[in-house]
């Protein structure tokens, strides 16, 4: 398996350079390092890229990560090798993943060289714009079939997204099962090691901290915030506000 890289992508890159980058001319084999500066390669030839004892392959459709300070290998199949490129900072130091250094980016790849092509477009009138394109784009790489989404199993991370996406709605957990394609005791095991919870009480404690922040950041009506968060029945709100939050949602609100 390739090696990894960590990326912290809690706060925005700053982009020092970006741009369209033609090899192979000059000498089939080249070296170089940046020493401050991460590298993202958006390819569209096929050659090698070594670092640090291991070589990649390189292949039309592929994306490579190599973290600052790195002596970087290329080695060129052809005489004119293109690829799109983003040298830059990563400042933050949370939210952290784990991508491969070279992977293929499949159906993603449009999209990539979109996201790359705005960046390099942006990064001289507007470097906020191409800091949020970059931004971007790690952020689709996350999801990529060789990255490590964050901890967990695959059936856990697509229940989780589907109670996110659909809080307003009515949730169980026979349905969320099917939808994580595991059994409802499977489930609650994941559950269980995952996040400490049990499902319903996973839904309930999001469901009243999506409340909490539209009772006291929004002006919202509380018959409307109940539905908003799938629980319409207002005394039945007032109850799990109670249970939940320590408090009425109008004493919640008026104390935030």
């Amino acid at each position: 398996m390739a090696p990894f890289v960590e990326l912290a992508l809690d706060r925005p890159p700053q982009v020092v350079n970006a741009g369209v980058g033609v090899h192979g001319f000059v000498a089939a084999h080249e070296v170089f390092r940046l020493p401050e500066l991460w590298q993202l390669h958006v390819y569209n030839y096929s050659g090698t890229l070594a670092f640090d004892g291991d070589s990649h392959p390189i292949r039309p459709g592929h994306v490579s990560l190599v973290p600052p300070d790195t002596e970087v290998h290329f080695d060129y199949d052809g005489p004119r090798c293109e690829h799109l490129y983003a040298h830059f900072r990563l400042p933050g130091n949370d939210d952290r993943h784990r991508l491969p250094v070279m992977q293929s980016a499949g159906a993603e790849m449009t999209v990539l060289r979109g996201l790359l092509r705005h960046t390099i477009a942006a990064n001289d009138r507007s470097p906020a714009r191409a800091s949020a394109e970059l931004w971007t784009a790690l952020w689709r790489a996350t999801g990529l079939p060789g990255a490590e989404r964050g901890p967990g199993h695959p059936a856990l991370r697509a229940a989780l997204a589907h109670i996110e996406e659909n809080l307003a709605a009515p949730l169980s957990v026979p349905a969320i099962a099917a939808v994580a394609g595991v059994s409802h005791s499977h489930l609650t095991r994941l559950f269980r090691d995952g996040t400490g919870r049990t499902v319903v009480g996973h839904i309930r404690r999001r469901r009243m901290e999506r409340a909490h922040h539209l009772l006291v950041a929004s002006t919202l009506a509380i018959p409307a915030i109940a539905a908003t968060v799938g629980i319409p029945d207002l005394q039945a709100f007032n109850k799990v506000c109670r249970k939940e939050l320590g408090a009425s949602p109008r004493a919640v609100r008026a104390a935030g």
